[in-house]
């Protein structure tokens, strides 16, 4: 019973925190709409007031829901979180007016789920007896700009920096900008992908704990913002809020270079439970 009880309190708490990131501005983001005064400027903060007014959806894509989970060894869980997220996102997807995106076969039919399942579930075995869960609701533009470079192992920072912003600059108007860019550094390929994408759970003021990391963030963030993208690739105001860089050992051969980006509204969520 106890472990039942768990489970539903963490598929309650997942399908709120769905429904506020689909409906509710995210707050990091909300200032710079409200300061943006260029083009549709007043649609864009339109649009989040009905949004979060009527619970409609902030974007008409409402994504396919990616989930990072931190799983304490300890944690009282029997039944698996893939099956638990599933219901959760299924329940949200059915009984809100949220688009369903997911289809079954990626090549061929490519029938519509009318759910929204299966999200996309990353679990991380930790030490202790927590459960952390943070998600991002990824639309079909910002995922269609993930890239994965093999650069070579003795690839200089600048080459680093100018392939980043290369692809950006080609292809960041089509993702709604401004954007938040994720990088994964090391690892393999697979690995470097998914810190790139866990990258962009973090808050726009987190910065890496590496002085060097966080200035080469800081310098990427400046040089995308010099490409003049602007809101929604109109080339007026900001073109990106925030640039984060995971990292991890890597072969002595290989040097993989993740990006992800997320769109304006930057679609995030996390709970915590202890048990």
């Amino acid at each position: 019973m106890v472990n039942n009880m768990i489970e539903n309190e963490i598929k309650e708490k997942i399908k709120c925190s769905i429904i506020n990131a689909n409906s509710r501005i995210n707050k990091e983001i909300k200032p710079f709409i409200d300061n943006y005064s260029g083009p549709f400027s007043n649609v864009l903060q339109d649009n989040y007031h009905v949004s979060s007014s009527k619970g409609l959806p902030l974007c008409q894509d409402t994504g396919m829901v990616e989930f990072f989970c931190f799983l304490g060894t300890n944690f009282p869980l029997k039944k698996p979180l893939q099956d638990v997220l599933d219901e959760a996102v299924s329940e949200v997807y059915k009984n809100f007016p949220f688009r369903y995106s997911t289809v079954d076969d990626p090549l061929f039919k490519r029938k519509n789920r009318m759910d929204n399942t299966p999200a996309i579930v990353h679990v991380h075995m930790i030490e202790g007896r927590g459960l952390e869960i943070k998600f991002l609701i990824k639309g079909g533009g910002s995922e269609n700009l993930s890239r994965l470079y093999m650069m070579t192992p003795s690839a200089s920072k600048e080459e680093v920096v100018e392939q980043i912003v290369s692809h950006i600059e080609e292809t960041g108007a089509r993702a709604c900008p401004p954007l938040k860019v994720g990088i994964g550094l090391g690892g393999t390929s697979e690995k470097a992908m998914l810190l790139s994408k866990l990258a962009l759970t973090s808050s726009n003021s987190k910065h890496h704990d590496d002085p060097r990391y966080a200035n080469l963030e800081e310098e990427i963030n400046n040089r995308i913002n010099k490409l003049n993208i602007g809101f929604q690739g109109l080339r007026e105001g900001i073109s990106c809020y925030s640039v984060h860089i995971l990292t991890h050992p890597t072969h002595i051969a290989t040097l993989p270079l993740a990006i992800s980006v997320d769109c304006y509204l930057c679609r995030t969520g996390g709970v915590f439970f202890e048990s």
